[in-house]
């Protein structure tokens, strides 16, 4: 904690970052709590959910390399406050569903918040080595992700409390008042070269196209096995954590009759699980070898789906949210050691285009995911279609141990930032 104490108060850049991720992502999960009890309370239905979260995962998905392509082309600041004045307007019109609850317009403002996300998401992960020292990176990586995942369990928490008590209005309301606070905070990021745009990349066409440095991104990933391997692991744990987006809403609001309290109660159990994976992580990763990263990503895969299935047998909600928070904490140290990763190694030209990928290998995987939970719930229980989330997440330590095994997951080299932009932003409070 401490650590995470010296970089806010040091670095000028970054606690500008911190502060808009900060509050915008409450308002995103007061956001998510009731749009997903205003989709169950309209249909009645886990079907209709499943429909809900493809249609907030989809525009993602299909964002995915546009945005990519921007970042890795335009000033990643300005396309990230776009991003946030974009989303504050979406954020507001979904005040409209209390006067016309309908499903289709329910799905088409989920789209349209989640279009505009990746633009602000992998934006911030892409500008992180450029406000940050080298010796700051993985203390800020782990900083950041344990925020998202701290707002996750009080955002959900509160989400949850406020729609019980107040109605939707006011959630709607403080995501827009959210994403504006999240604009002013992105508009006092500071470069000493003026802007921040990415450096460039040795060896390439001095203007690709947009198809050309889509494509030359996806080159770069396929001859770096570890770099798709990472990827790919986004589709070995959404395959089972997509189902989660759909079961959470059914284990609070069904299951365990609970009502919205109950899902923002296993939400917040999932967050806190995530925070206590992050700390975790931050205090292993810069000690742990290469090799023993990679075991450290066999045992949380293992540890994240045995502890989900378990989560799904529980007999009461404390039990439930006990475990959930056992899965989480693997899944959130997993995610912490895979962005250092790709953070220490991806090319700064190359970060908007990477981060995205993984993204959309991830949302796409999700989405499947979400849309089979939906479906299966028409014919199976909660409880069983957790059980076999749980086992497909954790069959992915299986692929991972045989890709180590056969030395498939070399290390590639690590990236180095342009000299006038490797120490920009550390400024004293």
């Amino acid at each position: 904690m401490g650590a995470f104490w010296q970089l806010l108060r040091r670095n000028r850049n970054y606690r500008a970052l911190w502060l808009g991720q900060t509050v915008s992502e409450i308002g995103d999960h007061f956001n998510s709590i009731a749009v997903l009890s205003l989709a169950l309370h309209l249909t009645g239905s886990g079907l209709a959910l499943g429909a809900v979260m493809i249609a907030r995962v989809l525009p993602a998905v299909l964002a995915g390399p546009v945005a990519g392509v921007a970042l890795d082309r335009l000033d990643r600041k300005r396309v990230m406050l776009s991003s946030d004045l974009v989303r504050a307007v979406v954020a507001l019109a979904h005040i409209l569903l209390l006067t016309w609850r309908l499903p289709w317009l329910l799905c088409l403002l989920s789209g349209m918040l989640t279009f505009a996300s990746p633009f602000f998401t992998s934006g911030r992960a892409a500008i992180l080595p450029r406000i940050t020292e080298p010796d700051e990176l993985h203390t800020a990586n782990a900083l950041t992700q344990t925020t998202s995942w701290l707002t996750l369990a009080i955002g959900t928490m509160l989400g949850g409390l406020s729609t019980a008590q107040f109605g939707y209005r006011g959630a709607f309301v403080f995501n827009a008042c959210s994403f504006l606070v999240s604009a002013a905070a992105i508009w006092m990021l500071r470069s000493p070269t003026g802007h921040f745009r990415p450096g460039p990349m040795q060896g390439g066409p001095a203007r690709e196209s947009d198809w050309q440095l889509f494509r030359a991104g996806l080159g770069y990933m396929r001859r770096n096995p570890l770099i798709l391997a990472i990827g790919l692991l986004q589709i070995g744990w959404s395959s089972g954590g997509g189902a989660a987006q759909v079961l959470f809403t059914l284990f609070g609001e069904v299951v365990f009759r609970r009502g919205s309290t109950g899902t923002g109660l296993i939400w917040s159990a999932a967050g806190i699980g995530l925070v206590l994976g992050g700390l975790l992580s931050h205090g292993i990763g810069e000690r742990l070898s290469f090799k023993q990263y990679k075991h450290a990503v066999t045992l949380s895969f293992l540890v994240m789906g045995l502890s989900y299935m378990t989560f799904s047998l529980m007999p009461t909600i404390w039990g439930a949210m006990i475990f959930i928070a056992l899965s989480r904490v693997a899944m959130g140290t997993n995610s912490v050691l895979n962005r250092t990763i790709l953070l220490t190694h991806v090319p700064d030209a190359l970060r908007g285009r990477v981060f995205t990928s993984v993204d959309v290998l991830l949302n796409s995987s999700m989405m499947i995911s979400m849309g089979a939970a939906g479906m299966a719930s028409v014919r199976y229980s909660p409880r069983q279609i957790g059980v076999a989330a749980g086992l497909l997440t954790a069959s992915t330590a299986l692929f991972w141990a045989w890709a180590n095994a056969a030395g498939k997951l070399t290390e590639p080299a690590k990236s180095a930032a342009p000299r006038e932009l490797a120490r920009p932003a550390v400024t004293p409070a």
